[in-house]
């Protein structure tokens, strides 16, 4: 089975989006990754809903949507409305991540939960097995084009080791940084979902770099 590739939107150029969205619609992405920011819980703003909206009404592939706000249980029921094939919140922003992911599951949407480079594995031992997806944050969260950070290969080695002893069907992905010299060792140690930005979005050959994903 091939990786799954998620370009991530908020690389792509917003004065052409239609063009880009296209280009994923004809390409073999497989969903289309949005990050929705809020200035609080990261130090940026990305686009509210009439742009996930807009994206939504064009895109042929499914959305994969995470979200990098405080308390994203308030808004959980917009995000679902769209043709959300994944729905993610930070550990780090959930007070009462249980209620949560259940509440995405109940809809049936994949549940998923992120962390941040600094947050250690272990602390989604005790939810692991509620999970569809655990986003591992590659770059400190917040702006796109940032350096990857080498420690995520052994976090994403520990996670996979937890999954297997929990018995979990969790898909592991990694978000930030991600191109073709490091998604090879990604998903040698277990990575299911590559998310990239700058690598794809900033390249003159997209679809041939989303090929190249799709290929490892």
């Amino acid at each position: 089975m091939s990786n799954i590739v998620a370009p991530s939107i908020l690389s792509a150029d917003f004065g052409n989006l239609s063009n880009d969205i296209s280009m994923l619609n004809n390409s073999k992405a497989d969903w289309i990754h949005i990050d929705v920011m809020d200035g609080h819980f990261v130090p940026n703003i990305s686009f509210g809903l009439p742009v996930i909206d807009f994206i939504n009404s064009l895109s042929k592939k499914p959305l994969d949507i995470h979200l990098m706000i405080s308390k994203p249980e308030r808004y959980i029921e917009n995000f679902l409305k769209y043709n959300t094939k994944v729905l993610t919140v930070h550990l780090e922003a959930s007070k009462h991540l249980h209620r949560t992911i259940h509440h995405i599951k109940s809809n049936g949407v994949m549940a998923g939960v992120a962390i941040n480079p600094h947050t250690d594995v272990n602390n989604l031992s005790e939810i692991i097995t509620d999970l569809d997806l655990v986003c591992l944050m590659s770059v400190n969260p917040g702006f796109g084009g940032q350096k990857f950070i080498e420690n995520s290969f052994s976090k994403v080695k520990k996670l996979k080791k937890m999954i297997l002893a929990k018995n979990s069907k969790c898909k592991i992905q990694v978000d930030g940084g991600v191109n073709i010299l490091n998604a090879g060792k990604l998903v040698e140690n277990g990575t299911d979902v590559l998310v990239a930005g700058n690598f794809i979005f900033k390249s003159e050959t997209p679809k041939e770099n989303i090929n190249s994903l799709k290929e490892i």
